[in-house]
This record gives C-alpha cells, sequence and structure tokens, in this order.
C-alpha cells in the first residue's frame, strides 16, 4: 500500500537510522511536505532529503513529536497482521519471563506498538493509547488482542494527559466483554485488589516489582514507612514478608481503600496503618513529633514531567529525600526512587549523598535497581529508560 511521503530535512535523519523513533516537526521538510496537509494520525511513508524510504509510521502535524517509525521495511502494511505480529512477539517473551498472567504486555516503542501500553491483569486487559496514530489502529489491537488473548474485557483507560495534547477524546471505555465487580492480580505472590476503571495509569505499576520483592526480603522485623503507597503495593508486600508493622501514606482515600482491602486479602491488616495526607505535611509532622522508621520507601509519582520542570521538580526530590532520612532510626533502610525520566539515575544518587551529608548521617547504598523485564529499555531510545532506585542503609555520624 502506498502512503502518503513525509520527507525529512538534510541529516534530519540521523536519529531514525541509529535506531530510534521519533521525527521532531523541524525535522521536516515543510516545502516537500507540508505538515498542515496531514490528517492526524494519519499513516505516512518517511522518507530522507534524497528520497530515500526510512520506514512507515503515522504523524500528528499538530504536535511536537510530528510523527513516530513504526516499521523500516518500506511495504509495510498498517493492518491487524502487523499488530498481531508484534503483539505476539511481546506475548512469547512475557509468557517466558513470567509463570503467571500478571504483567505489562504491550510497552510502547519498545515493543514496536508506539502510542500503546497495555496491562494484563489475568482476563482483563487495560489499555492505554496516547497517539493520534494509535488511536486510529484502535480496531486493529483490539482484534489482535482479542484473538490471541481471549480475555474477559478489554478496558480503555483514555485519561492520559498526552492523548489532550493528541486532539483525542478522554472519555474511557470499555471496549470488549464485561468487567468484573472486583479485578484481582499476584504479584511476587501476594494478592492484590486492583482499579482498573478508576485507578492510576491503567490502574497498576507492575514496574517496580523487582525492587518490591528485593525489599521484601529485607524487611522483616522492621517498622515500615510506605510514602506515596497508592494501592500499597509496596507496604501490603512488605507485611506480608513479616514487618512488624507498615504505615501507608497517600493523598488518595480511595487508593488507600484498595491498599486495605488487600491488606485484608493476604491477612496482614491487623500490622497496617493507612493515613490519608501529603507526603510532605506528613513527613514534617513526623519530624517534629520526632516519630522514627526501621525503613523508609519513598516512591513518588514524576516530580519533573517535562524537561522545564526539572529545576523544581529536583528540589521537591532534594526535599523528600532529607525529609526522609530525618524520620528514620538509625541503622535504617531507605528504598528511595524516581520515575522522572528528565532526573537522571546520577542525580537521585547526588541527592541522596547530599541529603545524607547535610544531617550528618552514613548512607551507603547496598543495591540499586530499575524497571522490570515487562518494561524492557530501547538501546536507540533513552526515554524508555525512566525508573531508578536506590537501596541505602543510613547509620549516625561517623
Amino acid at each position: 500500500m502506498n502512503y502518503p511521503r513525509l520527507f525529512l530535512l538534510k541529516n534530519e535523519d540521523r536519529r531514525l537510522r541509529q535506531g530510534h523513533a521519533w521525527v521532531f516537526s523541524n525535522e521536516v521538510d515543510a516545502n516537500r511536505s507540508p505538515l498542515p496537509q496531514f490528517a492526524c494520525g494519519e499513516p505516512v511513508e518517511i522518507c530522507d532529503s534524497s528520497g530515500a524510504t526510512l520506514g512507515v509510521g503515522y504523524v500528528n502535524p499538530n504536535t511536537l513529536i510530528c510523527a513516530r517509525l513504526l516499521s523500516r521495511k518500506p511495504n509495510t502494511r498498517l493492518g491487524v497482521s502487523f499488530v498481531k505480529a508484534r503483539v505476539e512477539a511481546a506475548l512469547r517473551w512475557r509468557e517466558r519471563l513470567f509463570d503467571k498472567p500478571f504483567y505489562r504486555l504491550i510497552y510502547g516503542e519498545s515493543d514496536g506498538l508506539p502510542g500503546l501500553v497495555v496491562d494484563r491483569f489475568g482476563e482483563v486487559l487495560s489499555v492505554q493509547i496516547t497517539t493520534a496514530g494509535m488511536e486510529r489502529l484502535k480496531a486493529f489491537v483490539l482484534e489482535a488482542l482479542v484473538e490471541l488473548l481471549r480475555p474477559r474485557a478489554v478496558w480503555l483507560k483514555n485519561d492520559a494527559s498526552q492523548r489532550h495534547l493528541e486532539g483525542l477524546d478522554l472519555t474511557p471505555a470499555l471496549a470488549y466483554g464485561t468487567l468484573p465487580e472486583w479485578v484481582e492480580l499476584e504479584e511476587n505472590g501476594v494478592r492484590f485488589v486492583l482499579d482498573a476503571v478508576g485507578g492510576q495509569k491503567t490502574g497498576w505499576f507492575y514496574d517496580h516489582r523487582a525492587s518490591r520483592e528485593l525489599f521484601s526480603r529485607w524487611c522483616h522485623g522492621l517498622r515500615v514507612l510506605d510514602l506515596f503507597s497508592y494501592a500499597g503495593a509496596w507496604g501490603v508486600q512488605a507485611a506480608a514478608a513479616g514487618a512488624e508493622s507498615v504505615t501507608c501514606v497517600d493523598s488518595s482515600a480511595s487508593a488507600l481503600e484498595l491498599a486495605s482491602a488487600s491488606a485484608g486479602l493476604n491477612s496482614v491488616r491487623d500490622k497496617m496503618e493507612f493515613v490519608t495526607a501529603d507526603a510532605f505535611e506528613y513527613l514534617r509532622a513526623a519530624r517534629e513529633q520526632q516519630l522514627r522508621f526501621d525503613a523508609v520507601i519513598l516512591d513518588p509519582p514524576a516530580l519533573i514531567k517535562r524537561k522545564k520542570d526539572y529545576k523544581a521538580g529536583y528540589e521537591a526530590y532534594r526535599r523528600l529525600n532529607h525529609l526522609a532520612l530525618q524520620v528514620l532510626a538509625p541503622h535504617g533502610l531507605l528504598a528511595s526512587a524516581s520515575c522522572s525520566h528528565h532526573l537522571s539515575r546520577d542525580d537521585l544518587h547526588e541527592i541522596l549523598r547530599g541529603s545524607a551529608r547535610h544531617i550528618d548521617r552514613h548512607a551507603t547504598i547496598l543495591a540499586s535497581g530499575g524497571q522490570g523485564p515487562d518494561h524492557p529499555v530501547h538501546p536507540a531510545i533513552p526515554e524508555t529508560e525512566y525508573l531508578k532506585t536506590f537501596f541505602c542503609a543510613v547509620s549516625g555520624r561517623f
């Protein structure tokens, strides 16, 4: 099938040739292929300045990232067979990596389907489409998912802020089947209740699976503070692993209700406390009351969503870690994480170093982690790597 051609300016093909999948609007030859002539999400053949085909993708003339490459094969037809092949490849790896059907099945560019995220919760699939181009392929995506997985339900979240930028509707929808009253998942042998409809993102954050397992091995007998706990993924697993007590703090009462329900599923509710509060305010109050915890989990949402937010976001991460160290008991354990792509691993490392020195605590890094294998990193697309975690042993003054 012949698609309209999108021409790049001279030398603006280097990123694509190195393996990246994005085209920015200032890289397009506006004389040969004016962006306004394309419809939002329209399939295109992407060409270099000489006219050589780089591959097939889709375009949105109204966004900074105006095109995304889907295939480097010039004659690719973007239909159900194409989508099904990509889903099959992703599924093959997930089934090799995990023994139960609870994982991120599709992770955008890393799985060759930019603009698409699919999380699998057993028989329920939660789908987030974030680009106009993938929205055009939605029928093919649904057909492939239903054929390959035979789900009970497919829920379209449709609430990502990027959909607004792409000119897409933000109304969630049941695309297939019937949603059960309760959706459950299992992670590291612990059961959880899930809000696939009203929850954040796709309803769950699988990316910290390995880090939560590691933390659980170290928290037996400890008094644990889980900040930004959301639905209790860290805290409930810590309690199930033998923590003496766990305090979950989150600003969302509904998220904490899910955490409490999950605690009940695992018979650990009696050792858990759920506090609806702003994490910064809670930490300041805990410091003033001289409360101390043997372990603190600091897993905030992305505090630097855009590059221009870096300075304010960096300061927020610094203040959080500074406060967390002040409520940590001697010989305590701090698990500090960031899911902001714009905060580098070196940045978080420096924040931990500086915060420990500022309050005269001796801190060493026991281990570090990142996103799990169901969030694979594309080696040519640094934006696919975002999660970093440090596990720190913190004692008194040396």
